[in-house]
């Protein structure tokens, strides 16, 4: 290690204090600032300054409004600076500073000179590292509600494959028994109505189950549910959806696919609703390392400076937050006459493609 001399370690200290980004605070045994860096005065608002310095008002406690502890999350309790011996390091504080409101502050706290009582007061800003855990922890939030939510969707769909729907064909199978049976004509009239209503009732049920969530979306894939679901939306709405896919893989994680497959059946819903076509465009590629899919119609298209499109789905914000949660890029382009494009990108590796 280079030996320095007194005067360049003076003057390395006397650089830091003027050009840390770090705000330093001396405090004296009273509780008063006695010096702070220019740092420091940035964050404080011009009237505390003067009060500091005129002698009016030198406590720290003008814009301190509280520290974190072990049970508040700002307390003025057992202030640090009253503790006894001045040590307090690796704590939080909040400030109310210029311009930027109330902030968090990342604070070390401790004495520098024990015969007259100075300590020192160091602040670093946690604003930008505290909105990140906050972005972090919603995305986690959101994940754990989709994934809860997506799960509670399969086990109410398969309860009504399985158990409801079972039933009701177990129903019908004995009313077509009773047909063939010596029974008066107005009896016959009344069990072929029964008939006709239960089978509506399993047509729905079964409908709902795959609304819910398809089974051949985790049985076999985005592929083979798109044209499931393409089939039924030509057979009831008697829109045509034009469908290609070009996959390198036959499956992809879980996640992925439940995002790409809600993202492409509200776009579907829309340009059904909206568009004023009989006819929608969807392709699902895979394209330099991305999973993309492209869902177009030809139709009235929308201003998308008029604020949030119609809808009573997902919406736009459900499908971005959607793609947000795999890492994906939501696009929308449409215009008055010019149709509407939805687009979703989202990067794929090679460990993701065997599925889940």
């Amino acid at each position: 290690m280079i030996q320095m001399t007194e005067e360049h370690l003076y003057d390395l200290l006397k650089k830091m204090y003027l050009n840390s980004m770090e705000a330093i605070f001396f405090i004296n045994e009273a509780g008063n600032v006695i010096a702070m860096n220019p740092a420091a005065e940035n964050i404080l608002d011009v009237d505390v300054i003067q009060r500091m310095r005129s002698g009016v008002d030198e406590s720290f406690c003008q814009t301190c409004k509280g520290y974190t502890d072990e049970k508040d999350l700002i307390s003025c309790s057992k202030c640090y600076l009253d503790y006894p011996q001045g040590e307090f390091s690796s704590f939080q504080v909040y400030l109310k500073t210029r311009g930027e409101g109330i902030v968090p502050y990342a604070a070390s706290y401790h004495t520098i000179d024990e015969s007259r009582g100075i300590r020192v007061l160091m602040l670093l800003d946690l604003t930008k590292q505290q909105r990140t855990q906050e972005m972090l922890q919603r995305m986690n939030m959101l994940k754990y509600v989709i994934k809860a939510q997506e799960d509670e969707r399969k086990r109410i769909s398969r309860e009504l494959h399985d158990s409801v729907a079972q039933e009701l064909l177990s129903s019908l199978v004995d009313l077509r028994v009773l047909k063939y049976m010596d029974v008066g004509e107005d009896a016959l009239n009344k069990l072929r109505q029964t008939e006709a209503s239960l089978t509506r009732l399993l047509d729905d049920i079964r409908h709902l189950s795959v609304e819910l969530r398809p089974s051949s979306l985790d049985d076999l894939g985005l592929e083979a549910a798109f044209r499931s679901h393409f089939k039924w939306i030509e057979k009831n709405y008697g829109m045509l959806v034009q469908f290609s896919a070009e996959l390198a893989a036959a499956r992809y994680g879980s996640e992925i696919e439940t995002v790409v497959y809600r993202i492409c059946q509200e776009a579907v819903l829309n340009a059904l609703k909206y568009s004023g076509m009989d006819e929608v465009h969807v392709r699902l590629c895979e394209e330099q390392g991305h999973l993309l899919l492209t869902v177009r119609d030809e139709g009235v298209g929308f201003n998308l400076n008029a604020g949030e499109a119609k809808g009573t789905g997902l919406g736009l914000y459900g499908m971005r937050e959607r793609a947000d949660l795999v890492g994906g890029q939501f696009t929308l382009h449409s215009a008055p006459g010019e149709g509407t494009t939805v687009q979703l990108r989202i990067p794929i590796s090679s460990f993701e493609a065997g599925g889940e």
